[in-house]
């Protein structure tokens, strides 16, 4: 009986360690909330995708969220091209917190600055979901607290705390560009939080408004998200001894 035993613990041991050599989508494809948006938003997505001159097999695609409006907007293109463009925009449905950047656990923030992917949860406690990779370098060198926070998602449902809830039925199509993409081998989504709409007009509103330490930091993510919109390429960034990005 103890030999059975040691044999069976040893063949669940190799069995669990083999992993899994399908393709990404191949491996979210196992879970149902993904067959299921693939069922209801496929066409949609993959209808805007071709009517914007994007081939599937090549398709890339940058994330934009405005905290202020809240607007996230999707932009693609194909692996081979330079540049991006915008192909839709979705609303994000519920606030947490003020303008103004994640500094620690529990502030109920929504990070300000530039990110990627790093997961993806097709099982959520809301939905499907998205996780950007907060906090960043700069998050930890901006601020002094002891504990961060993290798991900041772009997911399903109506409900957040520092998180951007789209909706169970918009999050399938958000999942499906970037499950896409991912399979595609692009391993870092760009995702780019700013706190409004960085028009010129718009932050000399909002310079009057709040205080130099905050308004600094607003300067540095405007000169992102002006060369962004002046060039829809992907930006090149580095994070300086004290946290302020370089691009």
């Amino acid at each position: 009986m103890k030999k059975i035993i040691l044999f069976t613990f040893a063949v669940f041991n190799i069995l669990s360690s083999v992993s899994f050599c399908g393709t990404f989508l191949d491996d979210q494809k196992r879970y149902n909330r993904v067959r299921t948006a693939i069922k209801e938003k496929d066409t949609i997505v993959k209808s805007n995708i071709k009517n914007n001159n994007i081939k599937l097999e090549e398709l890339n695609i940058l994330i934009i969220a405005y905290k202020e409006e809240g607007i996230l907007d999707i932009y693609a293109k194909n692996k081979s091209d330079e540049t991006y463009k915008k192909i839709n925009s979705y609303k994000i449905v519920q606030k947490s917190g003020v303008l103004g950047p994640k500094r620690m656990e529990g502030d109920l923030q929504v990070p300000e600055g530039f990110y990627y992917i790093d997961r993806f949860n097709p099982a959520s406690s809301y939905y499907l979901s998205l996780g950007i990779n907060y906090p960043n370098e700069s998050d930890k060198k901006k601020s002094d607290k002891p504990r961060l926070g993290g798991d900041i998602f772009i997911h399903g449902s109506t409900v957040t705390i520092g998180c951007m809830p789209m909706t169970d039925d918009k999050i399938k199509e958000i999942y499906l560009y970037a499950v896409y993409a991912k399979d595609n081998g692009q391993n870092k989504i760009p995702v780019y939080i700013f706190p409004f709409k960085m028009t010129d007009t718009n932050f000399n509103h909002y310079k009057e408004q709040y205080n130099k330490t905050l308004i600094n930091f607003w300067t540095n993510l405007k000169k992102g998200h002006d060369l962004f919109q002046n060039t829809k390429k992907e930006l090149k960034i580095k994070i300086d001894s004290e946290g302020n990005y370089i691009f």
